[in-house]
């Protein structure tokens, strides 16, 4: 008999394998990639920042973002600003066709939550948005 941890390992692991095949799906349409997206998804939740706080938050390295970003502007999704109170520093943000994509695939996103969550009462989803905040911020 397996353990509530080593069943909750499972679970995670299928609803990542889920979730990725699922945006695999989305995008691939669109003829972007997912790490393209998810850059986008950051910038479009979280707004303009520095090129080294995005790797972080899409989990790669910084010589790899810098590519990222260069596909990037060349689809016009994003810019490359100045930082406002660091010379040194050069921020990431999206431009109007990168903030669209950015709604566009952010309403799929709720709607499949919505899918997902539709046999939920209000307290269970009041709770499962308290636990996966929980489990976001562990990391």
């Amino acid at each position: 008999m397996k353990s509530d941890s080593e069943n909750l390992n499972h679970a995670f692991i299928e609803f990542y394998e889920k979730l990725s095949s699922w945006e695999l799906k989305i995008v691939k349409d669109k003829g972007i990639s997912l790490t393209l997206i998810h850059a986008v998804e950051v910038l479009g939740a979280f707004g303009a920042m520095p090129m080294k706080e995005l790797a972080i938050k899409v989990g790669i390295t910084t010589g790899t973002l810098t590519v990222l970003v260069d596909n990037l502007t060349k689809a016009k999704l994003v810019e490359r600003v100045p930082h406002g109170t660091d010379r040194r520093s050069i921020l990431v943000k999206l431009t109007e066709q990168g903030t669209k994509l950015f709604q566009e695939h952010d309403a799929l996103h709720l709607k499949l939550t919505k899918q997902l969550t539709a046999g939920f009462n209000e307290e269970e989803v009041q709770l499962l948005n308290k636990l996966m905040g929980r489990v976001n911020n562990a990391f």
